[in-house]
């Protein structure tokens, strides 16, 4: 009798022998986040080094991991690199905010990512699963980069703003295009500058991307207010609206909702974008894996999804997207400085010292992971939610500031994916190894061209 195949290991950066000295793996920071790593990272749970001076803390302890995100969050705030990049695409919204801002945005949001209304959403990623395979049409290879790009974005500008093909969609498309591959990136000057407003020259770009991009979003919602209907619940910008006005503590403002907008329509397209790709490159890699998911969306094709507990027909589906985060979380560090002194796992933290905890690290940890570096879905079978099952899963955060928007990201790749496979084979004649690049998101050092056999 044959032994069971190997599984799949999927290219990653090199890990180092030891730690890095401050110039390279600062060095490698502009270059790759994931590119920075010791043996001992993925081995033992607190690894402490000194960085340009400073103590930092590479926190995999799961008590240590609970007591920086939940126990004592309010003692930990973002680091000034964080915040430089992040604010010009949100500003102070839901995903940037801090303590009773951040609290009041959460419980205001609630009901905005709440399964019912999630399930609600499912035309508007049906009809961008449609504007997938348009764009597929008669193409045997394709960029699968993009074309998940495009759909992503596509999903959430309908959720958002029930936004048709027009120029303004267009333009919001390759606004975010541009600040991901351009001014988004974080530099060396991030890294070394002490507040969000040193070395202005460096941030000149994205103040300017920052006035354009939220110009275009308060043009759409001036024009929805406008346009004199009552929010009927049609798409995500009605649920916003219908939470503005009365008292301050129990609404949004116009610049919250403009806010809100524009983080959701980043976060939406680029993580659930980048979710796809790697889905689909691991499928190339695992032919029997993709043989047993078209099987399983043959059984519940995709256009009977009409409501979010129909996607429970496709456990298989869910198991790849899942071993997919684990494998490339959308956001590969969560990165925190300490307001106060503190003690994490019996380690003296100061005030100022920064604490690291790295899912990229923590999902490969050996600890934690059977054949950690292995694609194999199965070892999601029958979790409901790892991320609550399993302490060392944290690909949408972890504690209170779990991502609001894990269900809208996880229900929009099922469907937009389940309607590829049902369409076509997918398959990656490229030779060259597609390594993990560590940035805002993890994003592919390349983007192969896929080959595409109709079934």
């Amino acid at each position: 009798m044959n032994p069971p195949p190997s599984p799949f290991i999927p290219p990653a950066p090199k890990i180092h022998r030891k730690d890095l000295p401050d110039w390279r793996m600062l060095l490698n920071m502009t270059r790759s986040s994931l590119s920075i790593w010791p043996e001992s990272a993925f081995e033992t749970l607190v690894n402490r080094r000194k960085i340009l001076g400073r103590d930092t803390t590479l926190v995999n302890d799961l008590e240590g991991l609970r007591h920086v995100l939940t126990a004592n969050a309010a003692n930990y705030e973002r680091p000034v690199a964080v915040r430089r990049v992040i604010r010009p695409l949100g500003g102070s919204a839901l995903f940037a905010a801090e303590g009773a801002q951040w609290r009041r945005q959460r419980r205001l949001l609630a009901s905005t990512f709440t399964p019912a209304s999630v399930s609600l959403l499912l035309p508007h990623f049906h009809e961008a699963a449609r504007h997938l395979l348009c764009s597929l049409e008669k193409t045997p290879r394709a960029n699968l980069s993009r074309v998940f790009h495009d759909a992503s974005l596509e999903a959430v500008l309908r959720a958002l703003f029930s936004l048709p093909q027009s120029a303004a969609r267009n333009r919001l498309h390759a606004m975010v295009r541009a600040y991901v591959e351009g001014p988004g990136r974080p530099n060396f000057l991030d890294i070394l500058a002490p507040s969000e407003s040193a070395f202005a020259f460096a941030t000149r770009r994205r103040a300017r991307f920052q006035k354009a991009w939220f110009a275009a979003i308060d043009q759409i919602v001036a024009e929805r207010r406008g346009d004199g209907a009552k929010a009927e619940g049609r798409d995500m910008l009605d649920l916003l609206l219908s939470l503005a006005g009365g008292d301050a503590d129990d609404a949004l403002s116009d610049a919250e909702i403009r806010e809100q907008c524009a983080t959701m329509i980043f976060a939406a397209s680029e993580t659930t974008s980048r979710l796809m790709f790697w889905a689909a490159y691991l499928l190339t890699q695992d032919l029997e894996e993709q043989a047993r998911l078209r099987a399983e969306i043959a059984a519940f094709p995709p256009e009977r999804a009409a409501a979010i507990d129909d996607l429970q027909h496709w456990p298989r589906l869910r198991n790849v997207l899942l071993e997919a985060l684990r494998l490339y979380p959308p956001v590969p560090h969560i990165l925190r400085d300490a307001i106060a002194a503190d003690e994490i796992c019996g380690e003296k933290i100061a005030a100022g010292d920064p604490v690291w905890i790295s899912a990229w690290v923590l999902h490969r940890h050996r600890k934690y992971w059977d054949q950690p570096t292995a694609f194999n879905p199965d070892r999601f079978a029958g979790k409901a939610a790892p991320w609550t099952q399993s302490p060392a899963y944290i690909p949408f955060g972890a504690g209170p500031r779990i991502c609001i928007g894990f269900a809208f990201a996880l229900a929009e790749a099922q469907i937009v994916l389940a309607t590829l496979l049902s369409r076509y084979r997918i398959a990656l004649p490229e030779a060259r190894p597609v390594l993990p690049i560590g940035s805002v998101t993890i994003e592919p050092c390349f983007e192969p061209l896929f080959r595409l056999e109709p079934v």
